[in-house]
């Protein structure tokens, strides 16, 4: 790690991985991640609910857009956002981002047209991107090794996997029991809750005051991406992940129930297999980031990622051939994918990291936003075969390119770590 700055320091604790820790704020602050995590998750499916049900002859296009607004809080909002908090405290921003949030949710009864809902979709959703990127860079301070936090990279990873298996149907339960009013003040509460334990953890008060004006500081990220090697490397990475990823969220209905002439239960099985595959990926990543540097580790996973595509041209026409690609697909993203925000604050400086962490998150949502409509146009034009092998072929570049433009030695050379771009 890089020697801090004098303004670099955290008045309000140690920077991490210091040896002293504060797990205690750590599993607080953990619990209130996915406490709202899931209720994010299940307000998602029952907004896209709600608005299928306010247009019904326009659904299709009520729901794109609202889709479409969620990417684009991610991907634009999201760095505007930590560029504008930060200079916030870190605990009373996460709290007003789950008040806000829970506010958009008991707002619901009173919508009566579809731009309505579009507000409160973009808002819910920029309410969690901002709050994703923030606990992403609070979690360090709070842990006392390296080993620690790679940690906990992997029960966020799980957590996230088991909140998109998960919140679908635990979304469709509670729409079993409950109106629809009900299902969003029950996600309210959740958020409410989360608002609590992040309250109850003791946090740092700001990574560092922004000398900086607002213009300068939306360029920063992208500037240090740009020029440290290591990030470069990132970006090409974040293009095989979307590649999978599009493949497998866009196709998997299409493959299952289409293709295979099964029910959705299948469906639901083949999106539960990639999840485990995934788990399964963050599982083996504390041991193998003891001994292999993240390079080593995240280039075998989109290497594990591009097999999986080239072996879906061949083996996914069958359901069960189907299942052990998406298998290998769900444990090279998680590979590829967990250990980024591992490096971002290996290499950042501590008063850079909140921007990098939203660059990140921007980058990966808008590949995936290019990756799924090339899924979709790709299967609808020319067929399951051809999109596995073009998919193959754009993640296996991706793959090269992460390979080049990441150099092999562990020295932090780009301004993100403070020197020359490399």
């Amino acid at each position: 790690m890089h020697p801090s700055d004098p303004d670099d320091t955290d008045p309000d604790g140690p920077l991490p991985w210091s040896g002293t820790a504060d797990k205690a704020s750590y599993y607080r602050l953990f619990a209130a991640y996915v406490m709202a995590l899931f209720a994010t998750g299940v307000a998602t499916v029952a907004l896209a609910l709600f608005a299928y049900r306010l247009a019904v002859e326009d659904a299709g296009t009520v729901l794109g857009t609202a889709l479409s607004l969620k990417a684009l809080a991610y991907v634009v909002g999201a760095p505007v956002a930590a560029a504008l908090t930060l200079h916030l405290r870190r605990k009373p921003l996460l709290i007003a981002l789950d008040l806000l949030r829970a506010s958009s949710l008991f707002l619901l009864p009173f919508v009566t047209a579809p731009w309505q809902v579009f507000v409160i979709v973009f808002v819910f959703s920029l309410a969690s991107a901002v709050f994703t990127q923030v606990y992403q860079t609070v979690v360090p301070y709070l842990l006392a090794r390296r080993e620690d936090y790679s940690k906990s990279l992997a029960r966020s990873r799980i957590a996230s996997e088991l909140e998109s298996s998960l919140s679908p149907l635990l979304a469709a339960g509670l729409l079993l029991v409950l109106s629809p009013q009900n299902v969003f003040t029950a996600a309210a509460a959740a958020f409410l809750l989360s608002a609590w334990l992040v309250g109850r953890a003791a946090l740092p008060v700001r990574l560092a005051a922004p000398g900086s004006g607002f213009l300068t500081r939306i360029l920063k990220a992208p500037r240090l991406f740009l020029a440290t090697p290591e990030l470069r490397g990132l970006i090409a990475l974040d293009v095989v992940v979307a590649c999978v990823t599009a493949m497998v969220m866009v196709n998997t209905v299409v493959l299952v129930q289409g293709e295979f002439g099964l029910e959705r239960r299948a469906a639901a099985i083949a999106f539960g297999v990639f999840g485990l595959g995934a788990v399964i990926g963050a599982g083996t990543l504390v041991p193998s980031l003891r001994v292999l540097p993240e390079r080593a580790v995240m280039l075998a996973g989109a290497a594990l990622g591009c097999l999986g595509l080239a072996g879906g041209a061949l083996l996914a026409t069958s359901f069960n051939g189907l299942l052990l690609v998406w298998l290998v697909l769900g444990l090279g993203t998680s590979v590829a994918l967990t250990p980024a925000t591992l490096l971002i604050r290996r290499i950042a400086r501590p008063r850079d990291s909140q921007l990098l962490f939203a660059a990140q998150l921007a980058l990966t949502n808008g590949f995936l936003l290019l990756a799924y409509s090339a899924a979709g146009w790709l299967g609808a034009e020319f067929g399951m075969t051809a999109t596995f092998l073009i998919l193959a072929a754009a993640a296996s570049l991706g793959t090269m390119v992460a390979g080049a433009l990441w150099p092999r030695s562990g020295s932090v050379t780009g301004p993100a770590a403070g020197g020359r771009p490399g």
